[in-house]
């Protein structure tokens, strides 16, 4: 009970100065800001649209490519829907899009790098080579193949994104798993006769979340700029879903008669990425005391 208590005041310790350290990142703080109305945004966007309507489909022709004004804050698309309304739409599916695809890009690489780390031999050998063989692609480039291959979808630009960014984190883990597996509360663990496979996912997994914990939110903004990627180039997203990229590609058609059509789409991807870059940064600096500011 004692050592319990003392190790629960050591995460509480652990907790506050990672919460100071963030917070004294006078960026980081704005950006964690900007991505709390973010998601304030995504789940509420039904509420907060003006014209929930226009992002769901409908059209209104009359006012097609209407600029901006006091009823349109952002201006209206080729069909007439509010770009403002999409764009908060739009927020709900970046967000929600991109979590989902780190989430099992980590899971498959973390899952596949604590194994070769930890085990080692013949099994450390092919896991390495096959990540080996998916980095000799460019992430993009590998992405855009897969889904072409698989069809033009939103989900399938998803399981496209997984398949090229599962190895970064593969490396990541088993670099982290082989320095955490000689750690002496790991030797103390197999003295005891502990099996292989618990030793790995609760002794050594969890010594390794800190550097993906920093990685997977930088590479959340990156995950976001790669679907709208692909949904301009018409693998993605495809109409009437309001999808920031594929709305910039909609709108290169108009830019030189309707600017604000393409220009707040963008500032949406530029903003959202921004704040991703920014809070990993922050992270980063909490979890790797190498790099803290004085």
């Amino acid at each position: 009970m004692i050592i319990a208590s003392k190790e629960i005041k050591t995460q509480i310790k652990e907790m506050r100065l990672s919460f100071y350290l963030l917070n004294r990142n006078i960026l980081a703080r704005i950006a964690l800001i900007i991505l709390g109305l973010l998601v304030v945004m995504a789940i509420f966007a039904p509420v907060l649209a003006p014209y929930p309507e226009d992002a769901t489909g409908a059209t209104h022709p009359e006012i097609s490519l209407a600029p901006v004004s006091g009823a349109h804050w952002f201006g209206t698309d080729e069909l007439g829907r509010d770009i403002l309304s999409k764009i908060i739409y739009g927020v709900r599916i970046s967000l929600f899009s991109a979590f989902i695809t780190i989430f099992f890009a980590v899971l498959l690489g973390a899952f596949l790098g604590a194994i070769a780390g930890a085990k080692g031999g013949w099994l450390d050998e092919l896991i390495m080579r096959v990540t080996d063989t998916f980095l000799s692609f460019p992430p993009l480039l590998l992405a855009i193949a897969i889904a072409a291959l698989l069809g033009p979808s939103l989900i399938n630009a998803q399981i496209a994104i997984v398949a090229s960014w599962w190895p970064w984190y593969t490396r990541l883990m088993r670099g982290q798993a082989i320095s955490v597996k000689e750690k002496q509360f790991v030797k103390a663990a197999e003295a005891i006769g502990t099996k292989q496979m618990t030793i790995v996912f609760r002794h050594i997994v969890p010594n390794c979340i800190s550097p993906l914990v920093v990685q997977a939110s930088m590479d959340m903004g990156g995950v976001i700029l790669t679907i709208a990627a692909l949904s301009f180039l018409g693998l993605g997203a495809q109409p009437p879903t309001p999808e920031w990229g594929l709305m910039v590609s909609t709108s290169k058609n108009y830019f030189l008669n309707a600017w604000w059509y393409s220009l707040f789409p963008g500032m949406a991807i530029f903003i959202t990425v921004l704040s991703f870059n920014l809070i990993g940064d922050g992270l980063r600096e909490v979890f790797d005391p190498k790099t803290r500011k004085n």
